[in-house]
């Protein structure tokens, strides 16, 4: 491969996405677009650090240090644990297929492999935004304008929902259906689909953004429902540009509201959905289902996290009382048993 310094790398991560994933074990577009973000992310890296051009990166570049340097970098923009061991797992799966195709490529497999996965045995405490911050985020967009309008249909579409961003990008006008339970079919993770409904005011919402986006097209129209325009032609929005925008928006609000965070990128939205449900007495099962989470343990999260939240609010609010030393604040630690119970009916 003409015009890199390492052919061998760039040839396997080339047939890597162009052959292995797509022809060979026919993964979904949104599988492949998660390996391609991560080896695209970790290439980033050896360039920012060793302040090289792509076509500069070699496989002896990327050793144990230079991944783990890479790894941490994730954790300290916010990623969490669980986030850091799927990119792991991602590169990894590369390097195995190198390792398979070209006997040269093993040693640098070998490297990668001495890297391991972070334990999460500690539960992880996840982040949220309370109600009054999501819905000082919502208020920013002058709706009155064309791109106000889209734009507080977005965010008011992720919350709703709880769906990923790259779900709710890939949602057609004909996923969207009226009826006694208005609903929208998301397409999750693994080629998984599955129906969310929606609330009144979230359709009242979308038939305003679909008079402006989306006049002349039918009920059952193909068109991605969020897009921009570019050069005369319509193109589903990038999931960068949903974040941008949102981002801006809760910068604005912040001035007006102090819970709304610094980064309030998408997910958090997702995971602020989860936990305002819970906290409202939805049932641990339905905000699975509702999320599309492969096992109901994954939702346990939002638990924990809400009786951790309880805990250091108790322990805050005591600490300098007199009654301090008698309130005892394990009786807020949630345990995995505890929970998988609860979650199972047992008790």
């Amino acid at each position: 491969m003409a015009g890199v310094k390492d052919p061998l790398l760039f040839s396997l991560v080339h047939d890597f996405f162009k052959v292995y994933l797509t022809k060979m074990t026919n993964r979904s577009i949104n599988t492949v677009y998660a390996y391609r973000e991560s080896l695209t992310a970790l290439f980033d890296f050896v360039k920012s650090e060793r302040k090289i051009n792509l076509s500069e990166v070699t496989f002896e570049m990327i050793d144990r240090y230079m991944l783990t340097n890479f790894l941490d970098s994730l954790e300290e923009r916010g990623c969490s644990i669980q986030t850091r061991n799927h990119r792991l797992n991602r590169i990894r799966a590369f390097y195995k297929y190198a390792a398979k195709m070209d006997p040269l490529a093993v040693i640098h497999q070998e490297e990668i492999l001495k890297v391991p996965l972070k334990s999460t045995e500690k539960a992880e405490i996840i982040d949220y935004m309370s109600e009054d911050a999501v819905k000082a985020i919502m208020a920013q967009p002058d709706a009155s304008t064309y791109k106000g309008l889209r734009d507080v249909f977005l965010m008011v579409l992720l919350y709703d929902t709880g769906a990923r961003i790259q779900e709710l990008l890939d949602i057609q006008v004909r996923d969207i259906r009226f009826g006694k339970t208005p609903t929208v079919t998301l397409h999750g993770k693994g080629g998984k689909v599955r129906v969310v409904p929606l609330m009144n005011s979230t359709i009242e919402h979308f038939k305003r953004y679909s008079k402006a986006f989306h006049q002349n097209e039918g009920t059952y129209s193909d068109e991605f429902l969020f897009y921009v325009v570019r050069h005369g032609c319509k193109n589903k929005m990038h999931h960068d540009t949903a974040r941008k925008l949102i981002q801006e928006y809760a910068t604005c609000a912040q001035k007006n509201c102090s819970d709304v965070p610094d980064n309030a990128h998408p997910h958090l939205w997702r995971h602020s959905r989860a936990m305002h449900l819970y906290q409202h007495g939805v049932d641990l099962t339905l905000i699975s289902q509702w999320l599309g989470h492969a096992r109901y343990e994954t939702t346990l999260i939002y638990a924990k996290a809400d009786t951790e939240h309880k805990r250091r609010a108790m322990e805050n609010a005591n600490k300098d009382s007199p009654l301090g030393e008698k309130l005892n604040s394990e009786r807020f630690t949630i345990s995995d048993d505890d929970m998988l119970k609860r979650l199972y009916g047992l008790t």
